[in-house]
């Protein structure tokens, strides 16, 4: 009988890992949604959010390079739009941009206790795509997060990318990010999905890189028609997606849930 047993990461994401940042959030989430009965603007809240996810990247080992903040300007409100690796995308995120970020997802992520209370109670906006009418009410509640300087991060592909490369960029998602009139900064998350491979319940420690691209002007384009939403985020991909997709084929690789004796699989190339 061949037993096969989990790896190391397997032990230290479950044992570990998954116990550590359920505190974590049960704590700092516990803070911000008491926060948000005394303070409408969710600026402590959002402080309870960053150190979360420094708290969580610390514990998982992972390092974040960031370049390119000298092309922004501390004092003004951007829309800032990524791609998508991993779920530490939003910890890489949150404490590598020194910004008051709110970000818009799917409403289904406000189901989850603790973290989807913070983001209703916080300011974050959460979009259900099968109600149409509850959707265009986000219009209103973005003009009124610019009004108060707040930023917004958009994760435009919809999903995580497996193997490191940019999907097509969703146009919905950038024609309220348009509405907005502000400047449009891309970024480039690259090596993230190497911290937790989709699909797999495992952990690594590593080094991930936040490029900081030149902002793009958006003012002219406040009542753009879907047609220009699509063209403007296929542009903003076309910055994006040669740093992002950097480290295709050549970079630390997939990991299989054990080896022989129990031990990791050696590293593979990816293709």
């Amino acid at each position: 009988m061949n037993l096969r047993i989990p790896p190391f990461h397997w032990w230290r994401t479950v044992f570990y890992l998954i116990p550590a940042i359920t505190v974590y959030t049960i704590v700092l989430g516990t803070l911000s949604i008491g926060s948000s009965l005394f303070q409408s603007s969710g600026r402590f809240a959002h402080w309870c959010a960053r150190t979360w996810a420094r708290l969580i990247l610390a514990t998982t080992g992972v390092g974040v390079e960031v370049s390119g903040l000298d092309r922004l300007d501390p004092g003004r409100a951007y829309v800032f739009v990524a791609n998508h690796q991993s779920i530490y995308d939003i910890p890489i995120v949150f404490w590598s941009l020194p910004y008051q970020v709110r970000i818009i997802a799917k409403a289904s992520l406000g189901n989850f206790p603790f973290i989807g209370w913070h983001l209703r109670r916080t300011g974050h906006m959460l979009v259900d795509r099968r109600n149409p009418t509850r959707a265009l009410n986000i219009f209103t509640r973005a003009s009124t997060l610019m009004q108060q300087g707040l930023c917004l991060i958009v994760f435009p592909e919809g999903t995580r990318s497996r193997d490191g490369r940019v999907a097509p960029f969703k146009g919905g998602s950038f024609f309220l990010a348009l509405r907005t009139g502000l400047p449009v900064v891309p970024l480039s998350v690259v090596g993230s999905r190497h911290v937790m491979l989709k699909g797999r319940l495992a952990t690594y420690p590593g080094h991930v890189k936040l490029m900081v691209h030149e902002p793009i002007d958006a003012h002219g384009l406040m009542d753009a028609d879907p047609a220009t939403a699509r063209a403007f985020a296929a542009r903003v991909r076309d910055v994006i997606a040669p740093d992002a997709e950097s480290d295709v084929g050549c970079a630390p690789v997939a990991r299989t849930l054990s080896g022989p004796r129990g031990e990791p699989d050696k590293a593979r190339p990816t293709v």
